[in-house]
């Protein structure tokens, strides 16, 4: 069980290797750094999950992705301001008995998401 991420370049066809990315636990308006990392070669985090299922807690949780960055960093030329600068997704997690996979596919442009399995 737990949480986890996966990001895709959709412009590249490729895993968003290097992304930065930070987890957030969430109440109202205030947000709680949970931890940050950068996205290894499979685009997810080095480290496994990213709570595991014994640390998971019911509630609201903040993903804030890097998306700017990351294709700079990929060497696209972006218009300033750019389109996408870091993508947040708020979500919920109502059971923590359940694994939550929370992916993203994304180009300079636009994005995707969905309660993964």
């Amino acid at each position: 069980m737990g949480l986890s991420t996966h990001v895709l370049d959709t412009m590249h066809g490729t895993p968003a290797a290097g992304m930065q990315v930070a987890l957030y636990a969430t109440d109202g308006e205030t947000a709680t750094l949970v931890r940050q990392f950068v996205l290894n070669q499979d685009g997810r985090n080095p480290d496994g999950l990213l709570i595991d299922n014994e640390n998971l807690k019911r509630g609201t949780y903040r993903l804030v992705f890097d998306v700017s960055g990351y294709f700079r960093m990929r060497g696209v030329p972006l218009e300033e301001p750019n389109f996408l600068g870091k993508v947040r997704i708020d979500f919920g997690i109502a059971r923590a008995d359940q694994h939550y996979h929370v992916p993203l596919l994304v180009s300079p442009w636009s994005y995707s998401t969905y309660r993964g399995s």
